[in-house]
């Protein structure tokens, strides 16, 4: 058999093997969506009768949700981004202390974001711990929680998903960069050029990948938001949730609509994310 033929073996073998986890998952999720397309466009309503209509897509202020997710989201990978790949970093520098440092960064993955909002609530409110511990009046604290620019929300998603992050890139930085650095220390090359040239392009998949998981969970997540956001204007999993749970059956199709644009938007970050990776191994 032919190295091709072999690839294709491969391939299609890996395929079979994970078909009984994707199948259930992908049948379970298609029908969600499908319905909740039908009851945003009025074909399957909870009161009235069935009419197509875009009526629940034009009632919500999707636009203004759509851009405050989008920002909250892309600002607390990004910051989540270089935070984990900096302690990836530290944690693969094989020094004592790292080993501490890795320690006190798997410490927060089994976190609960729930609790580590509500953390971050008691933290940084203007009656909180940290202006306590600065001196600082309540009255003279910025509005990090529930104010205009979403401080504290960022912080919290920035907080939990870098040590993600790093632990993605630790491991496969672990396995991989240190014979590369050697020789390309012994080459001449300086821990600049090191880092550039080698630690960073092998670094890159995994970073980008876990950027993206990171970023579409952001996206999608209610809690935090919820707890520590202003009333508004309201991310879109808070502005779904309200009129999902509305005593207004009437509002459930806006509800839809809303959850639809929400998978939407989380799709076409993965394909965006899957395509650079894909580019990103063909050059290298």
């Amino acid at each position: 058999m032919t190295a091709a033929g072999r690839a294709g073996a491969g391939s299609r073998r890996a395929t079979l093997l994970v078909l009984p986890a994707v199948v259930p998952v992908v049948v379970v999720v298609g029908a969600a969506l499908t319905s909740a397309v039908l009851l945003s466009l009025g074909l399957t309503p909870l009161v009235g009768r069935p009419e197509l209509s875009l009526d629940a897509w034009r009632a919500t202020e999707l636009g203004t949700s759509i851009g405050l997710s989008l920002a909250i989201a892309a600002g607390a990978t990004a910051v989540a981004t270089v935070v984990g790949l900096c302690l990836a970093l530290a944690v693969t520098a094989g020094a004592r202390r790292s080993r501490l440092l890795a320690t006190l960064s798997s410490l927060t993955i089994p976190v609960p974001h729930l609790v580590g909002a509500a953390a971050m609530g008691l933290l940084l409110a203007d009656a909180g711990f940290l202006p306590r511990l600065l001196g600082i009046a309540p009255a003279d604290w910025p509005a990090l929680v529930g104010g205009r620019w979403w401080i504290a929300v960022g912080a919290e998603y920035a907080w939990k998903e870098s040590a993600f992050i790093a632990l993605v890139v630790a491991g496969v930085l672990s396995s991989r960069v240190a014979s590369y650095t050697e020789t390309a220390a012994l080459l001449g090359a300086g821990r600049w050029a090191r880092f550039r040239h080698v630690t960073l392009p092998l670094a890159a998949p995994a970073l980008g990948a876990s950027a993206a998981v990171s970023f579409v969970y952001t996206l999608g997540s209610y809690e935090v938001a919820a707890l520590l956001g202003r009333p508004s204007p309201e991310p879109l999993p808070v502005l779904a949730v309200r009129l999902f749970t509305s005593i207004d059956l009437t509002a459930r199709p806006q509800a839809a609509a809303v959850a639809v644009t929400t998978s939407a938007l989380g799709l076409v970050a993965v394909l965006v994310a899957l395509r650079s990776l894909r580019r990103l191994a063909a050059e290298q």
